[in-house]
């Protein structure tokens, strides 16, 4: 049976190579018919918080990943660590280490100055019982040091291939601290044999953890789990992903407008891809094709260009009811959201949304589109307004085009169109010069789906009232 984890640490919200591991860790479970362990590694006591711990989880349920254990807090199994780590001391594979940091970096100094290379010098190693127990009754914390053995680790990594690493370049490192908290080292491999992990996946950065791990769990007496280790994510300047990239937290995505479906496909799709098409996947797809084997040892660029693509796409691919209830909170908390837009006036209402996807990428978008159809409540882009409603002639031929729309027994797209055609032709201007100016007036910006069907949709009345604002919008720009 197949049982990986997930284990993020809370000391700040989910990014987006932490949410890659997840999911490969996830979709791995699943193909498998699988475990997805879930565990908070909170440790750093100062730095983790329960606020990041559920920022984590609200992240996760977003993108649609479950966990079938867990969470696990690391947190709570402190006595445990401690018991682990006094057990290899009990049986000569660790020890006591009562160098301060202070100590150590003197000697690190010295021994660099000599041009050598640094490692831990054993100085505690071979200390009498006396002597630790002088140091115990002075006051001196005691770290506690695994022992690393002669010889070479070696594994098979399911992604970068084969490794081998000599122990002669490990150092032998800290499994307690002198305070009684484990490292990183021993608390993962403690929870790995407890919960009976048998793939570790994650990024490559912890490559040089994993020789240390695996020398831990044969020494706990416990089967070595398999290896998958991830290429990093590269920004657009092809460095690691960090902050200065932008805000690459999950949440920030989703407050965004991103679909969870899109943003999954983006994310499986750094360093794998489910098939050869360019498309949207289901989940369902993505489990069935899942393989470590597939996934590419370079390191992919997180391009945001891609992100919106498939958002876009997605947006204009999801079944119409899906879509509006993706799309109702936006609209509830910009204050736009009624019952009455999926009762009596359903039919328009999926008109509107209809029209209105094929111009945007985001929900953050769709909902900025369908809120002057709504509200009176919108702004108006100064730059369309000064290209587009400072021509002189406005002030004439519009009162002209508001009398023809008045009139109109049919207010459609087609009659609209019609009309506005000819009253361009009888003032002797372009037709586009009305088109684009009625766009601002009616929706704010100048970019919009087909005006003779927005015009439709906005009603005669709408319509009317907001083609009389010239003058109003104007002076907006002025101030």
């Amino acid at each position: 049976m197949v049982r990986v984890r997930f284990a993020p640490s809370p000391t700040g919200h989910l990014h987006v190579g932490a949410l890659r591991t997840a999911l490969f860790n996830w979709l791995f479970a699943r193909h498998h018919h699988g475990t997805f362990v879930l565990r908070i590694e909170d440790t750093d006591v100062a730095r983790s918080s329960e606020e990041m711990s559920r920022s984590i989880l609200e992240a996760l349920s977003w993108v649609g990943l479950d966990w079938d254990e867990g969470p696990i807090y690391q947190s709570q199994r402190f006595e445990i660590y401690r018991r682990a780590a006094r057990t290899l001391v009990d049986r000569g594979l660790a020890y006591y280490c009562f160098c301060s940091p202070e100590e150590i970096e003197k000697r690190r100094q010295e021994t660099q100055a000599r041009g050598e290379h640094w490692k831990y010098d054993r100085h505690c190693l071979n200390l009498s019982e006396k002597e630790k127990q002088d140091l115990r009754e002075k006051g001196v914390a005691a770290a506690i040091r695994f022992l690393v053995p002669e010889g070479v680790t070696e594994f098979d990594d399911l992604v970068h291939g084969h490794i081998s690493v000599d122990h002669r370049n490990l150092e032998d490192f800290v499994l307690l601290r002198g305070d009684g908290f484990p490292t990183y080292h021993l608390s993962v491999v403690v929870d790995d044999i407890d919960t009976g992990i048998t793939h570790v996946i994650r990024g490559d950065d912890h490559i040089s953890n994993t020789p240390k791990q695996i020398l831990l769990y044969r020494a706990l007496g416990a089967p070595v789990p398999q290896f998958a280790h991830l290429p990093l994510i590269l920004g657009p300047d092809r460095k690691k992903l960090s902050k200065r990239h932008g805000d690459t937290s999950v949440l920030n995505f989703r407050d965004k407008g991103y679909l969870p479906l899109a943003f999954f496909n983006f994310m499986a799709q750094l360093s794998w891809s489910p098939g050869n098409e360019e498309k949207i996947y289901s989940i369902e797809e993505m489990v069935r094709e899942f393989s470590l084997e597939r996934i590419s040892k370079g390191s992919p660029v997180f391009d945001l260009n891609k992100l919106e693509w498939l958002n876009s796409r997605l947006i204009n691919e999801l079944p119409l009811a899906e879509l509006i209830a993706q799309l109702r909170p936006w609209l509830e908390k910009a204050g736009l959201w009624s019952d009455e837009l999926v009762t009596t006036r359903r039919d328009w209402f999926e008109r509107l949304v209809n029209l209105t996807r094929s111009r945007s990428r985001t929900l953050v978008d769709l909902s900025g589109m369908i809120a002057p159809f709504i509200s009176d409540r919108f702004s108006y882009d100064p730059e369309a307004v000064r290209k587009h409603l400072l021509n002189g002639e406005l002030d004439r031929v519009l009162p002209l085009l508001q009398d023809d729309f008045q009139k109109l027994e049919n207010f459609s797209a087609q009659e609209i169109e019609r009309t506005l055609r000819e009253r361009a032709e009888k003032e002797g201007i372009k037709a586009a010069i009305l088109i684009h100016a009625l766009r601002v007036l009616v929706l704010g910006r100048a970019v919009s789906p087909g005006l003779f069907e927005v015009l439709e949709l906005m009603g005669r009345e709408q319509t009317l009232a907001r083609m009389g604002k010239l003058s109003e919008v104007r002076k907006m720009i002025e101030n």
